[in-house]
């Protein structure tokens, strides 16, 4: 292998793992230029011929028709790599471009922990997910496992000749009781009825005289209260608070999610935070965005964008679209 090939295997094993990366937090990362997975949820299953038990996880997708940048891959590349944005997309683009070359030339492209890629008759893209790649976080460290079958007629005739080779046979014993102790337990029984009824008879007495005295403070209070003449020889000014609308075409995006609740939980946490977080509608892949704020001037965003990559997120980015009011 040259060096030129090395090379090659190094970026296919670094833009792979920051695919893996990504599938983790959001349900679609795009290649740009090239397409785009797409994850989606599956519930535990069991194979009944081979007894094979699978966690539930999200299984990853390939669609070629979503290939324009949506900023996240690059994004990721530029924090991950420290380097600029514009060095990040020439170093996608490069991948992309040598993809595009291995394919063509009928080989298959591995992406580790996410799938292989290939051509078909037809000169089409293929895309076949890999058995390892479980994207969900809810079942990160559960793997397959396969258990023997149960035969219930070997079962029933183990039990039979467990029963057959120690039977056992059990009579209860029928005891009685001393008669004193059945007198003793009448007496308590009375006892206990009779204090319960001396103790609901107080408990309506004193509901009774409760009731009594607070229609007596009611009829006080509406007495003073119509009696009571109220004067203010300086009264304060009203007050007006304008509260600023989140506009202008400048966004600063936290998120975008395929499913709308995802979203709407995005937004109660940064609420939770003290950011000012909206929904802006969907966009043209189909996903929901929820921005931290808008702004008219491209400096103030650009200064809030660099705090928010700071403090809260490093895979927050800058939107330029003007929305529809």
């Amino acid at each position: 292998m040259n060096k030129a090939e090395k090379k090659s295997m190094f970026v296919y094993m670094q833009l792979a793992t920051y695919i893996s990366d990504l599938l983790y937090r959001y349900e679609c990362v795009i290649i740009p230029g090239f397409g785009a997975f797409l994850t989606q949820y599956q519930s535990a299953k069991i194979d009944v011929n081979t007894h094979t038990f699978t966690p539930p996880g999200k299984a990853v997708m390939f669609n070629r028709q979503l290939q324009t940048n949506d900023g996240i891959l690059a994004n990721y590349v530029a924090n991950v790599e420290n380097c600029s944005y514009t060095l990040a997309l020439q170093k996608i683009r490069n991948f992309t471009g040598e993809l595009s070359l291995q394919l063509s030339e009928g080989n298959t492209v591995r992406l580790e922990n996410v799938g292989d890629f290939h051509l078909n008759e037809e000169r089409a893209v293929q895309f076949q997910p890999s058995e390892n790649g479980n994207f969900s976080t809810a079942a990160f460290g559960l793997g397959s496992f396969t258990t023997q079958e149960i035969s219930r007629e070997v079962y029933r005739k183990e039990v039979k000749a467990l029963e057959e080779k120690a039977p056992i046979h059990f009579t209860p014993e029928r005891r009685t009781a001393p008669a004193y102790l059945k007198y003793a337990a009448i007496g308590l029984l009375a006892i206990t009825l009779a204090g319960f009824g001396g103790m609901k008879f107080y408990e309506g007495q004193v509901q009774d005289h409760n009731f009594a005295e607070k229609q007596k403070a009611e009829s006080l209070v509406e007495s003073q209260i119509q009696e009571a003449t109220f004067v203010f020889d300086n009264p304060l000014p009203a007050v007006r608070i304008n509260v600023p609308k989140e506009q202008g075409k400048y966004h600063i995006v936290a998120g975008a999610y395929r499913i709308e609740a995802n979203a709407q939980k995005k937004i109660d946490q940064l609420v939770a935070k003290g950011f000012t977080p909206k929904a802006i509608g969907v966009n043209r892949y189909g996903l929901h965005q929820v921005i931290y704020s808008s702004h008219e001037d491209r400096l103030e965003a650009l200064r809030a964008l660099r705090t928010i990559k700071t403090t809260e997120s490093k895979d927050a980015w800058l939107l330029v679209k003007e929305l529809d009011k």
